[in-house]
């Protein structure tokens, strides 16, 4: 997995992975296994909602292994069954009115490569240089990384 900053509101994620382009989507898209790969190595999914089409909405929820409760929303923007998801991503905050709030825009690209192979590219457009090195320094890269693999697994599994 690689992780690169192409532009100062700008994080792009790449990521090859072992498995059909089909099935990783399948993994990033179905609820059930969505619930097993969203928090990574570091607590599990409580909640997964999804309306996986333009102007639906979205919703995780995720208890820590030390008990906090974290949640993130947002609405899908566009839909191509198995090639391409661009969708809002709100970090759902205490005392933030969450309907006001539009978050970063995430374009997930999925490419299907030879050998059964695919390329996701997950590009974050947060709108400002703080909120992306906010995001960046939050972290997230080693659970993105537990993600992957995890999504790997799952995909594979579907075989």
């Amino acid at each position: 997995m690689e992780i690169t900053t192409p532009a100062d509101d700008r994080i792009l994620i790449t990521r090859e992975f072992a498995a059909p382009r089909h099935l990783v989507y399948r993994a990033w898209t179905t609820p059930e296994l969505v619930k097993r790969w969203w928090a990574g190595e570091r607590g599990t999914t409580t909640k997964v909602e999804m309306d996986l089409r333009p102007g639906g909405r979205w919703r995780y929820v995720l208890e820590t292994n030390d008990g906090a409760e974290v949640g993130f929303h947002g609405e899908y923007r566009e839909v191509v069954p198995d090639e391409k998801i661009v969708y809002t991503e709100v970090f759902e905050m205490p005392g933030v009115d969450l309907d006001s709030v539009d978050g970063p825009l995430n374009t997930a690209t999925f490419t299907a490569l030879d050998g059964d192979r695919t390329r996701l590219e997950l590009l974050t457009v947060t709108g400002s240089k703080e909120l992306r090195d906010m995001i960046l320094e939050s972290g997230m890269e080693v659970g993105v990384r537990e993600q992957m693999v995890i999504i790997e697994e799952l995909a594979n599994s579907l075989r």
